[in-house]
């Protein structure tokens, strides 16, 4: 049963902004992940470190994020984002500060890296779902982008900030403190996390005949999106886009630096932070303009073209510049932030509101397992060749399909169903198909039924 229309139903304050700002506040806080980056360059020499076992605790993190994404979608359906908000929260903190009382790699690992990396994906999976519901479908976009910008620009401040707290207080105490003080961010902000009521339709929605609405809402379970192939095609392209994305990102400073000669390195991943964060919002507004199939296909084509200019900028040439690398990276930023608001409205436009939480975290897999596992892949080539070609023509060919992919998909149509009729089922008046001869045919168009009283009389 669709919603009522405002003109009909109780007057009900939304709240769409404030809940938006608030899930925005809550990923700036999930930065907290980025703080690795910094913590894993200044483990002290006595506690016997290597370098794989300093990227341990960051990529089980990054893998028990994707992941916890499924359940605490479904949980964030059910029980509403700002309970399990909440809990991520208590999560994030508990295992900062377990963490610090720690010197060893498993330690970290499984503090850090679980209970972290665990704590971020139900926060993270808390925040989008409400904001979008209080707003009309043409916002989808703008409304995602923005919740999931602050992800994106929570690097510029996290590394700059757990440097000056390191120097200041040391390592361990430094994580125990932003440990503390990030989870009391995450809980405070959560408590605004708020989902409108059963049947609310946003201002602004359609209401002519013909036009779809927000109470025209698919509606899939999980397992009726797994059955649908655009699901897997979601899923492909998402896990391209990241993929590219995360394999050049993870390489840059070491790019501008044997590739480029740039000491500035970490300029251009600053850079790269800022055209992330603003790469979702505009994304997501050009996709309420444009289109999702339009937008996404733009950015890869765009992608995979700056890609290949990148590859070109070497020592002494004018692509090599500063100024132009800065561009180049901003860009590529971008591009990779856009799939991170580009693909939770898709997921809603394709598969609805009402378990959009645990739809979305099955998609969002494709980022951890499928991107994640890419920028590893590049990495060990890396190692291996001690050349970046892997990355970049490998990068370039995954958007292109993905490109291709977005010409192919169009939203799932349901199959109607056919149910078994059952003497149970009858209604209680006997239904009785009037035919063309009876005394109601000339007021009773063929096919349609009465009660056989009615037709006695």
């Amino acid at each position: 049963m669709g919603g009522l229309r405002p003109e009909m139903s109780p007057k009900i304050r939304n709240l769409g902004w404030r809940v938006t700002l608030a899930g925005l506040g809550v990923n700036l806080a999930l930065g907290i992940l980025y703080t690795w980056s910094v913590i894993s360059k200044r483990v002290p020499a006595e506690w016997e470190w290597s370098q794989a076992d300093k990227s341990w605790p960051y990529s089980i993190a990054c893998l028990a994020f994707c992941l916890v994404m499924v359940p605490a979608g479904r949980m964030q359906d059910r029980f509403g984002p700002r309970i399990v908000s909440t809990l991520g929260g208590v999560l994030v903190g508990l295992g900062m500060v377990l963490a610090s009382f720690t010197t060893t790699v498993l330690g970290y690992t499984f503090f850090f890296g679980l209970l972290t990396g665990g704590g971020i994906g139900m926060a993270y999976a808390s925040a989008t779902p409400p904001a979008v519901k209080w707003f009309p479908a043409a916002k989808t976009g703008l409304i995602a982008g923005v919740v999931v910008s602050g992800f994106g620009l929570a690097s510029v401040y996290a590394a700059p900030l757990s440097v000056w707290l390191i120097g200041e207080f040391g390592l361990q105490r430094a994580v125990m403190i932003l440990g503390v003080a990030f989870c009391a961010v995450v809980i405070g902000l959560s408590q605004l996390l708020v989902a409108p009521p059963e049947g609310f339709v946003p201002a602004g929605s359609p209401s002519k005949p013909g036009m779809a609405s927000s109470t025209d809402d698919p509606a899939y379970s999980t397992r009726e999106m797994l059955g649908t192939w655009q699901y897997y095609a979601l899923w492909f392209m998402y896990a391209c886009g990241a993929g590219a994305g995360l394999m050049i990102i993870s390489k840059l400073a070491k790019i501008a630096f044997e590739q480029a000669g740039l000491t500035l390195g970490f300029v251009l991943v600053a850079v790269l932070a800022i055209g992330n964060g603003a790469g979702r919002v505009g994304a997501g507004v050009a996709s309420d303009k444009l289109g999702r199939r339009v937008t996404l296909a733009f950015c890869f084509i765009l992608q995979a073209v700056l890609i290949i200019v990148l590859s070109q900028a070497t020592a002494g040439s004018l692509l090599a510049s500063t100024a132009v690398l800065a561009m180049i990276s901003a860009l590529i930023g971008a591009n990779y932030g856009a799939n991170l608001a580009l693909f939770p409205a898709l997921t809603k436009d394709y598969y609805g509101l009402r378990n959009f939480g645990m739809n979305y975290g099955m998609v969002f897999t494709a980022w951890g397992i499928g991107g994640f596992m890419l920028a590893l892949l590049a990495g060990k080539v890396y190692d291996a060749t001690q050349s970046f070609n892997f990355a970049y023509y490998t990068s370039a060919g995954l958007l292109i399909a993905a490109a291709i992919v977005t010409a192919l998909i169009r939203p799932p149509q349901r199959q109607p169903e056919r149910l078994p009729q059952r003497e149970s089922e009858r209604q209680p008046a006997e239904l009785v198909l009037l035919r063309r001869d009876t005394d109601l045919s000339s007021e009773i168009p063929e096919g349609h039924y009465v009660p056989s009283e009615t037709r006695s009389k």
